[in-house]
């Protein structure tokens, strides 16, 4: 019964996976648009290829873990540590005001075809799939030397819990369907109380667009809210989008919702530039048109602004798949700043508000790519650096690599680990969280 079973499975998979090629292939045969095009950004003049340039491919990386000892790679001048091991993949982290470091551990669930699926695919050996850790666990460090001595289990009970917030005297938590806020006291360690649900969030998504992150204004007056798609291009039909792929706007107590941004795919990390009151994300593109589409990017978030999912991308480059649908949008859709690179699965944003890296990292932003498989060959697995200039973004260079293991050859899919959050810490030191690798890095400057 069990083998009957498993190929009943694997014929509804592969049904499954016949028929979204021939959605494929039908949009690319109606595509018209063969010629590359360019879009003028913050930091360069991008150009595109046209959609189908190149075939759409899958290459999931294999992870096998950290041998003992080797640790990512930073440049001359600065120290990479392990901070924390042994954790659920640790998928993003937040710093107290007090200096504890929580980190949330949670991953993509799939179950029943979804698992058989991604197990014939070879998804299930890029990332964990099964059951989510569901908690956040704290780190302190008491003696400040640059390795936590204390760790404890800070809040249970949670559904995929991944952006955090202390706001005043409450914690809130981001769940995949919902803020929850509990009572907060400086130096807790543990949080035992029943929380408050102050907001329903739309759950679930296309690949890991479960992740709900939160950001708080300067005065703590308003928080913003990341929610990404529940799609890859509203292939469900956009009554499963409402309210998706956008950044939202709510007051501390879940009240005064609104939209504050949309036509973001998949935006994740945000962060506020340094000086200004300009709000960032990293924005998770598309999939399917070829190695070199969409690139992911970092922007700044203009308030009321439509960014283009899923009828344009980088602009007014309309997606044939979506074709003619909503011209009035794509007309209105505005040009990112920063391009990343095609399926680099661009997550982590930090900027560097500190004084202990070199002059030239001062105020860019980190980016954590979490690494690509609708590509060719891999991209991202990496900590990219955009450096800064009177406000003005640059472009991007590598700055935590060595998380491929092999970059050539039949086994150029393995991987070590896979880099997401980045958050720079109190002393001016910043933290990576690896959640394939279970881990957390720590990079600071050399005295």
């Amino acid at each position: 019964m069990k083998r009957r079973t498993t190929m009943l499975a694997s014929t509804v998979v592969l049904a499954g996976f016949l028929a979204g090629c021939g959605q494929k292939d039908k949009a690319k045969e109606e595509s018209t648009d063969t010629q590359p095009t360019t879009a003028q950004t913050a930091s360069t003049t991008l150009t595109l290829p046209a959609p189908y340039a190149t075939k759409s491919s899958t290459r999931f990386s294999n992870v096998i873990g950290w041998p003992k000892g080797k640790t990512p790679s930073a440049p001359a001048g600065f120290t990479v540590t392990e901070y924390a091991g042994d954790l659920v993949n640790p998928r993003w982290t937040y710093v107290a005001p007090n200096g504890d470091v929580l980190v949330a551990e949670s991953n993509t669930e799939q179950k029943g075809v979804k698992k058989v699926k991604a197990e014939v695919s070879g998804k299930a050996n890029s990332q964990r799939l099964d059951e989510s850790a569901n908690r956040i666990t704290l780190l302190r460090d008491t003696n400040k030397d640059g390795k936590p001595d204390v760790r404890e289990v800070f809040l249970t009970g949670l559904n995929q819990p991944f952006g955090m917030l202390i706001v005043g005297d409450h914690f809130y938590v981001a769940n995949t369907d919902a803020i929850v806020r509990y009572p907060y006291k400086t130096g807790q360690t543990k949080i035992t109380g029943k929380g408050e649900k102050i907001k329903d969030l739309p759950a679930g998504g296309y690949n890991n667009h479960w992740t709900r992150n939160l950001l708080a204004n300067e005065d703590g007056s308003k928080i913003y809210v990341t929610v990404g798609s529940g799609s890859n291009v509203g292939e469900n039909g956009m009554d499963n989008e409402k309210k998706r792929a956008a950044i939202w706007e709510i007051n501390p107590d879940g009240s005064g919702e609104r939209l504050y941004a949309t036509g973001l795919r998949n935006p994740v990390g945000v962060d506020w530039q340094p000086g200004t009151k300009k709000l960032w994300a990293a924005v998770n593109e598309r999939d399917e048109l070829g190695d070199e589409l969409v690139p992911d990017y970092i922007t700044s978030v203009e308030e009321g602004a439509f960014y283009g999912w899923p009828y344009s991308y980088y602009g007014q480059n309309e997606d044939p798949r979506r074709k003619g649908e909503r011209p009035d949008l794509v007309k209105k859709a505005v040009v990112p700043d920063v391009p990343l690179g095609a399926h680099t699965a661009s997550l982590g944003l930090a900027f560097y508000d500190k004084d202990k890296f070199p002059e030239k990292y001062r105020n860019g932003a980190f980016v954590g790519q979490h690494g690509s498989w609708n590509r060719s060959a891999l991209s991202g697995y990496k900590v990219v650096f955009v450096p800064f200039e009177n406000g003005k973004p640059g472009k991007p260079e590598d700055f935590l690599t060595g998380f491929v293991a092999k970059e050539d050859g039949e086994d150029a899919k393995d991987v070590y680990g896979r880099p997401v959050g980045v958050t720079v810490m109190p002393d001016g030191s910043m933290l990576v969280s690896d959640d394939s690798g279970n881990k957390v890095w720590r990079v600071a400057a050399a005295k």
